[in-house]
């Protein structure tokens, strides 16, 4: 009866942790302290505070990764903008094919002309984007 006692007894529970963080540090912070602190922590992205205080304390690398908002949309847009932009090549296409096979030539030429016109705007406007992202770029580098 006391065998069956003794290999049921290790065989349910929490494993030991051969290494247990026994030893625990309490301080106090003043309103101004804590909120350094809590933003501090935000930005470090640690899952925990204690993960953060161990890290400070003992020279660990602290990661801190700051994300413009701003920047994050501009690129978001510009990306949405550029598939949206292919899109609009791939509808050229077509409508070049359906006017030359179901429109005469002399219709098809005219058709031709106006969607030219906007292409040369399009083509405009490709070059101002270019021109805004050189210059968002040399604004802020990419590190």
């Amino acid at each position: 009866m006391m065998d069956n006692q003794k290999k049921y007894a290790g065989n349910h529970g929490r494993k030991p942790k051969p290494d247990k963080m026994r030893h625990r540090y309490v301080f106090r912070l003043d309103d101004g302290d804590n909120a350094r602190f809590l933003a501090l922590f935000d930005e470090s992205g640690k899952a925990t505070k204690a993960e953060f205080i161990v890290s400070a304390l003992f020279g660990r690398e602290i990661k801190v990764i700051k994300l413009d908002k701003g920047t994050q949309d501009f690129y978001m847009r510009l990306t949405t903008f550029h598939s949206q932009f292919r899109a609009i090549g791939t509808n050229y296409n077509q409508c070049v094919r359906a006017l030359k096979s179901n429109f005469s030539e002399k219709k098809a030429l005219a058709f031709l002309y106006k969607l030219e016109r906007h292409t040369l705007e399009l083509v405009e406007l490709s070059k101002r984007i270019s021109a805004l992202v050189e210059e968002f770029q040399s604004k802020y580098p990419v590190r």
